[in-house]
């Protein structure tokens, strides 16, 4: 099953899905404004910056703990690892596909996101919705009419491998470590979110804009493959990619596996990185 989710295929589905609006930017405004202002019928504002992303240090938006990302599936009323979960922002995935990943890290197996989001959504004539559909019940408690209330899915971390600073600089020599950055910062012209420039030494810069289309839609599975194959990923490469703060890292992931090319996340990416004064950094393209 791909992990991306048309408009058409989400009407079609016979069992509605736990929708997740992740809605964010990271100059602002916050997410939770525009999906007040509009979002999907029926679909649960998840913040990027809270529920998917610990405190910050080392790095910017490290892993959540397993307590956080549990009370996100109780609230969204998630009972089983199974659970039908489409997650969705604005347009191009990039915060909905933090989601994807983290959702999936953390024992989901039944998460996609919908191509083309909120403004794909819109563009095929459907409708927003300011209401906010009320949080699950699920804790395992009797319910108003005295029935059991179905106890809500616990978040497990692990289901999905992680690199740390060590793994990503081996990934170099046994493998293809993308960076999922623009080329300005992969080369250190310009650092506008972290104190050093410059990318991890024997990273191939893969830019997560190349992605998608001009709509925010991600380019078909046979395109995805070409531009992957043109950086070096061949069949059987070990790929490992990281990117600012392990956001657009899930981006290139979810084009990755799109692509039918599994990859692992350096996590902590680049604002980890450069943490350690001892690690090397690279300039230029």
């Amino acid at each position: 099953m791909s992990p991306l989710i048309t408009v058409e295929e989400l009407r079609a589905l016979g069992t509605a899905p736990v929708l997740a609006d992740v809605t964010w930017n990271l100059a602002g405004p916050p997410g939770k404004e525009a999906y007040d202002a509009g979002h999907l019928p029926g679909a649960y504002f998840v913040d990027l910056d809270t529920e998917l992303a610990g405190p910050p240090g080392p790095g910017r938006h490290p892993l959540p703990d397993a307590t956080t990302v549990t009370a996100i599936f109780h609230r969204l009323g998630i009972t089983s690892a199974d659970t039908p979960v489409v997650v969705y922002d604005a347009a191009t995935s990039m915060s909905a596909a933090r989601a994807w990943w983290t959702f999936r890290y953390f024992g989901l197996t039944n998460v996609r996101v919908l191509n083309g989001g909120q403004a794909a959504w819109q563009a095929a004539g459907e409708k927003l919705t300011t209401e906010v559909p009320p949080a699950s019940a699920g804790t395992g408690s009797a319910g108003a009419a005295g029935g059991a209330v179905p106890v809500g899915f616990v978040a497990t971390p692990g289901h999905l491998p992680v690199l740390d600073a060590e793994g990503a600089a081996a990934a170099v020599g046994r493998g293809i470590l993308l960076d999922a950055r623009a080329p300005e910062r992969y080369a250190g012209e310009v650092e506008p979110m972290d104190p050093v420039a410059g990318h991890i030494p024997g990273a191939v810069n893969a830019p997560t804009g190349a992605n998608v289309n001009e709509s925010g839609h991600f380019l078909p599975p046979a395109e995805l493959r070409a531009r992957f194959s043109a950086l070096g990923v061949t069949d059987g490469t070990e790929v490992a990619v990281y990117c600012g703060s392990g956001v657009t890292a899930a981006h290139e992931a979810l084009a990755l596996e799109s692509a039918g090319i599994p990859a692992t996340v350096y996590i902590g990416s680049w604002s980890e990185w450069v943490t350690n004064p001892t690690r090397p950094v690279a300039t230029g393209s």
